[in-house]
C-alpha cells in the first residue's frame, strides 16, 4: 500500500471518529443539562430559570462547536453573530440548510427564545433544558405567538426559521406566516441571518450517522433587517423574495457540488458513504 493510500485511509477513519464523538459529546452535555434542568426547574424563580437555562445552553453549543472546530475538519465563521449580542428586542431569521443551525446561532446569543417543534420540546435530550429556557412550542400556533410577543416585550431576542422546517426547496421553501403575525404584535423588527454552507451534511432526508465528505465550511452573516409589518401577507412576499435573490448563488454552489459528489462517486465505500439516502423527515 502506497504512503499516500494509508494517509487516506487514516483520514476516512479520523473522519469517522470526529463525527460520533462529535455527536457522543453534543449527547453527552445534552442528558447531562437535562438532569440538572429537571431538578431546576420546580425550584427556580422563572427569571432567574430563563437566564440560567438559556446562558447553560450558549456554552454547551459552543463547547460542541468548539470541539469541531480543533478537529480542522469542521470550520464555523459566526463572528458577524456577536453583534446582535446587545442589540434591542428582535426576531432573528434565519433560512435552514441543516441540523446545526440552531446551534450556531444559540451558542453566539446568551438571551435568546428559540422556537421549537413540539416533539423537540417533549424530547429526552432537549426538552428539560428547553423548558428552563422557556423556549416557545410551535404548537398551538395562537399560544405560539402570545409566548412569543411576550418574551420580546421583556427583552429578549427570539430565533424563528420562517421557512418552518429545514430548506427542501433551493434556495429556500416556501415562508410561514407566523413570522409577521410575531413581528407585527411584538412590533420588532426582523433581523435576517444568512447560512451558508459547501456541504449537504444533516440537510432534510439526511441520516444523522451518514458521514459527509469533509471538510465542511459554515458562514453565517447578517442580511438585511426589516422593519415591524403593517401588511402581513406583503412582508412575507418580500421576505421569501429576500432569501430566494440573496442565497441563490450559495444555493446553486452546494447543490453543484452535491451533483458533482454523486457523480463521481465510485463504487467503493467510501464513494458510497458519501451519497445522501432518502430517510424520514426529521
Amino acid at each position: 500500500m502506497s504512503i499516500k493510500s494509508t494517509q487516506d485511509v487514516f483520514l476516512i477513519i479520523y473522519d469517522y471518529f470526529v463525527l460520533y464523538i462529535g455527536l457522543l459529546w453534543l449527547g453527552i452535555l445534552s442528558l447531562c443539562w437535562t438532569l440538572v434542568a429537571t431538578v431546576l426547574y420546580p425550584l427556580l424563580p422563572s427569571h432567574y430559570a430563563t437566564h440560567l437555562g438559556r446562558y447553560v445552553i450558549m456554552i454547551s453549543f459552543r463547547a460542541y462547536l468548539a470541539s469541531l472546530s480543533m478537529s480542522r475538519r469542521c470550520k464555523f465563521d459566526l463572528t458577524e453573530l456577536d453583534t446582535l449580542r446587545d442589540e434591542a428586542p428582535l426576531i432573528i431569521a434565519p433560512n435552514h440548510p441543516c441540523l446545526l443551525d440552531a446551534v450556531m446561532i444559540i451558542s453566539r446569543l446568551p438571551n435568546v427564545a428559540c422556537v421549537m417543534k413540539a416533539e423537540l420540546v417533549n424530547n429526552l435530550f432537549l426538552g428539560a433544558g428547553a423548558r428552563l429556557a422557556r423556549y416557545i412550542c410551535n404548537e398551538p400556533i395562537r399560544s405560539m405567538i402570545e409566548q412569543a410577543s411576550n418574551d420580546l416585550e421583556n427583552g429578549s431576542h427570539l430565533l424563528l426559521f420562517p421557512e418552518g422546517t429545514r430548506t427542501i426547496s433551493k434556495p429556500v421553501n416556501p415562508l410561514k406566516g407566523s413570522i409577521a403575525l410575531i413581528a407585527k404584535q411584538a412590533k420588532v423588527p426582523v433581523q435576517t441571518v444568512l447560512i451558508e454552507t459547501n456541504s449537504p451534511y444533516l440537510s432534510k432526508g439526511w441520516p444523522l450517522f451518514r458521514k459527509p465528505k469533509l471538510p465542511i465550511n459554515y458562514k453565517v452573516r447578517l442580511g438585511k433587517r426589516f422593519n415591524p409589518p403593517v401588511d402581513t401577507h406583503h412582508f412575507i412576499a418580500e421576505l421569501e423574495d429576500y432569501f430566494s435573490q440573496a442565497l441563490a448563488s450559495s444555493s446553486y454552489h452546494l447543490a453543484t457540488e452535491n451533483s458533482t459528489c454523486l457523480t463521481n462517486a465510485q463504487p467503493s465505500n467510501e464513494s458510497d458513504e458519501l451519497k445522501p439516502k432518502e430517510s424520514a423527515s426529521s
